[in-house]
Parts: C-alpha cells; sequence; structure tokens
C-alpha cells in the first residue's frame, strides 16, 4: 500500500517531499486507482463514474452532431431552390435584368444570379382537383445551374421547359391533382386583363414536362417552374422581373457580401437575405441545439457528482496510509495532488473513451440507424416521410473540443473538494481511529 509505494520511490530517489506531480505521487494515485477486494465498493462507484463521464460525452457528440447533420439537410433543401438574398428594385422595376444578372454573378463569392418572376395562382386538373401553387418563372439555362431542381427530376426531363413549351411541377403536386408527364395543368391568376367589366382571372392550360422531388413537402406540393418569358406574359409583366435571387458560396458570409452586392448593382436595390426569410425556423432550431446541450451536460454533471463521492469514500478508508504519508514528510498539497490525480484520471479517461466512442458511432451512424431499426422492427427515420437516404451527422471540431473541455473541467472541479479534504486530515485522529 501507501508504505510499498514510498519505499519504491525512494529507492528511485524520490521521496514524499519531491517536486509537485512527481513520480511518487503519480505511483501512489495510480496505486489507490487499483482496486482491491475490501475497496470494492468504491471501485464500483468509480466505474460508474467512468461510464456515465463516457457516455456522457458520447451522448453529447452524437446527439449535437446528427442536429448539425440535420441543419445542414435542412438549410441545403429550403435553400437549395431559394437564394440566398433577394435583390429587388426600389427605383423601378429590373427592365435590364440580364446585364444586372451578369454584373452580380461576376461578384466574388456569388455563385449564380437567378432572375425571376413570381405569382400565385390555383393550380388544377381537367380531372378535377385543385390546389394553391405558386409560380416562378426562370430562364432554362438558370434552371439547369439549380442543381436542387435539375438533379431531381423525378420523370420527365427538361426538354419542353428549355423550348418554353411545358413547365415543371412538384411530384406531391401531380399525386394530389393526379397528374402526370404530358397531361395539362391549368393555372387561374386573379390578375389578368382589364376590361369595361373590371380585371378578368387569366386561365391557361400548360404541358408538364417533368416531375421534381425537392423533398420539402412544401415545395413539392405547390412551386411550379415555367420558362421566363412565358411567365412573363402570364403575369403582365413583358420585359422585366421582380426580384434577383442570389446563390453564394457560403450562406454563413452573407453580411460581407451585402457591400459589394450593392455596389456592382449601381443603383438602389433592396436586400433580404436568407436569415431573415427563415428567422424563425432558425432560431427555433438554434434554441433547440442549446437547450439540448444544457440537457445533456447535466449527464457529465451527475457522473461528476460521483467521482465527489467515491473519493470521499476512499479518503475515509486511506485515512491511515494518509497519516503514514504525512508522519514520513509528505506535505498537504502532496496528499492534495495524490487524491486530485485519482479523481482527474477517472475524468480524463472517461472522456477520451466518450469521445472515441462518439466518434466511432457518428461515422457510422446509417449502420447504428438500421440496427436499432431491425431490433425495433421499425424503420426509424423513414425516407418516405423524411426524405433522407441515410441519417446525417456532422462533427464540428469546436463544439467536440467545447464538450471535452466542458467535460474535463467538471471532472477537475470535482476532485477539488475531496482532495482538500484528504489534504486537512488530521494523522493523529486518522490513526486513532483506525
Amino acid at each position: 500500500m501507501a508504505e510499498a509505494a514510498v519505499d519504491r520511490s525512494s529507492k528511485s530517489g524520490l521521496g514524499p517531499a519531491g517536486k509537485p506531480f512527481s513520480t511518487f505521487e503519480r505511483l501512489v494515485a495510480w496505486r489507490y486507482l487499483r482496486a482491491r477486494r475490501k475497496e470494492a465498493f468504491i471501485s464500483v462507484i468509480a466505474g460508474f463514474s467512468f461510464v456515465g463521464i463516457m457516455l456522457g460525452v458520447a451522448t453529447l457528440i452524437i446527439v449535437m452532431a446528427v442536429m448539425n447533420g440535420f441543419r445542414t439537410e435542412l438549410v441545403s433543401r429550403i435553400l437549395g431552390i431559394n437564394g440566398h438574398m433577394i435583390v429587388q428594385p426600389v427605383d423601378g422595376p429590373f427592365t435590364d435584368y440580364p446585364a444586372l444578372s451578369s454584373k452580380l454573378a461576376a461578384v466574388p463569392g456569388v455563385k449564380m444570379a437567378l432572375p425571376l418572376v413570381e405569382g400565385q395562382v390555383l393550380a388544377s386538373a381537367q380531372a378535377g382537383g385543385s390546389t394553391g401553387a405558386l409560380v416562378r418563372g426562370a430562364r432554362a439555362e438558370d434552371l439547369t445551374k439549380l442543381k436542387t431542381v435539375s438533379d431531381n427530376i423525378k420523370s420527365g426531363d427538361m426538354v419542353g421547359y428549355a423550348s418554353g413549351d411545358g413547365v415543371l411541377i412538384g411530384s406531391r403536386m401531380a399525386d394530389q391533382l393526379g397528374l402526370r408527364v404530358g397531361d395539362l395543368i391549368t393555372l387561374t391568376s386573379p390578375d389578368g386583363d382589364i376590361t369595361p367589366m373590371g380585371v378578368s382571372p387569366r386561365i391557361k392550360s400548360y404541358k408538364i414536362s417533368g416531375l421534381f422531388e425537392i423533398g420539402m413537402s412544401e415545395y413539392d406540393s405547390s412551386i411550379i417552374f415555367m420558362p421566363l418569358e412565358e411567365a412573363q406574359l402570364y403575369f403582365n409583366a413583358e420585359g422585366l422581373v421582380q426580384s434577383i435571387e442570389l446563390f453564394v458560396d457560403n450562406p454563413d458570409d452573407i453580411d460581407d457580401l451585402r457591400p459589394k452586392v450593392e455596389e456592382a448593382a449601381g443603383r438602389q436595390i433592396a436586400i433580404t437575405d436568407w436569415r431573415q426569410r427563415n428567422q424563425t425556423f432558425f432560431s427555433a432550431l438554434q434554441v433547440e441545439r442549446n437547450v439540448m446541450f444544457m440537457i445533456l451536460t447535466l449527464i457529465v454533471l451527475v457522473a461528476a457528482l460521483n467521482i465527489i463521492s467515491g473519493l470521499i469514500m476512499l479518503v475515509k478508508d486511506k485515512g491511515s496510509d494518509i497519516a503514514i504519508l504525512r508522519t514520513m514528510g509528505a506535505s498537504a498539497g502532496a496528499i492534495m495532488r495524490i487524491f486530485f490525480m485519482t479523481g482527474a484520471a477517472i475524468g480524463i479517461v472517461g472522456t477520451i473513451a466518450g469521445v472515441l466512442l462518439g466518434v466511432l458511432v457518428c461515422v457510422n451512424i446509417e449502420s447504428v440507424r438500421q440496427f436499432f431499426s431491425w431490433i425495433s422492427g421499425t424503420v426509424l427515420f423513414n425516407p418516405q416521410v423524411y426524405f433522407l437516404s441515410q441519417l446525417p451527422a456532422e462533427m464540428d471540431l469546436s463544439e467536440t473540443i467545447s464538450i471535452v473541455v466542458m467535460a474535463l473541467t467538471l471532472s477537475f472541479i470535482a476532485t477539488i473538494f475531496p482532495a482538500w479534504r484528504a489534504s486537512k486530515l488530521d494523522p493523529v485522529q486518522a490513526l486513532r481511529y483506525e
């Protein structure tokens, strides 16, 4: 026990009064970590503390990685069809939109400028059934570059769209109205021609050239893409567009691009970014992530409290050892450091094991999902509902480092009080009651 550790450290030239965190102190701390038969209960508590910290850290890493993955998927789907910056005119309509679009697309950091004409319509099928829809008029070459749409054509193609003879509709709208490629869809707009009897609705039928499936039910059930020139005629907007949507390389750096876009436009414009248009949704998502982090941190906190209880019992059990070490010259600081290292070792090893477990699960998250689906006999995260081919998990280095720092900090703080109690133990009283 402690006498043997002192004897071995003396033979190696290191006494109890050596430097802080010396070989002697580490030797004794390691000895206290190894369980003997009469210390089995203390060892069980230390084991639970280790498992608690490991699972807490792993759970935090896994949950935050999955939430990051979902956020990335949602952002890519929500913003995949909508621009990151919406440029609208202030001093008159965009009649020079081809030249203006080229100027804005040339701004460093901007991937594409998409001139648009939009309008609300009532979409109906000849066989019956109708639904509200949003028509987005866009040039065929621009829609081809918009991979969220062009790479997700479920049936049909963009040939008819490119020739100006057809429209693209979402797959859910097609299912709802019972439409297929080649059928006609009738669009009714309240803003039609002005007659002596007032404004008459505009009704026109278009051939469906393709069905797209983006993966967001809101878009797949309500969006219709129409060739730009046809949309300009339909909505009485010949020769102009209502807005130009910009797609950028990094949506989070949108503030840095604002002055560059305003300078490139060379006229008065109003800019709305994706955060403003989806502020409620993404704010709720951020609050959910923060609350989840705080709740899961409690797992690590409970494990740290187990370290406190285990060390207090260890100090009580090792009273005679502490007394012997003190009488042989070990300082109160040395005793404190010994028990601090004993508790901190549990936290450090548990944190490292938790990080390894978390990374392992995140790397194989889809296999884990399939395993639990097989165990439960149900489909977890059904692709038909979530439109995700696999469960997303995206680890963030800074977030993982913050989890590690938090776990180590809680573990170190938990060891301070028991280690301080051990250093204040009176050797005479300890030997008297031993």
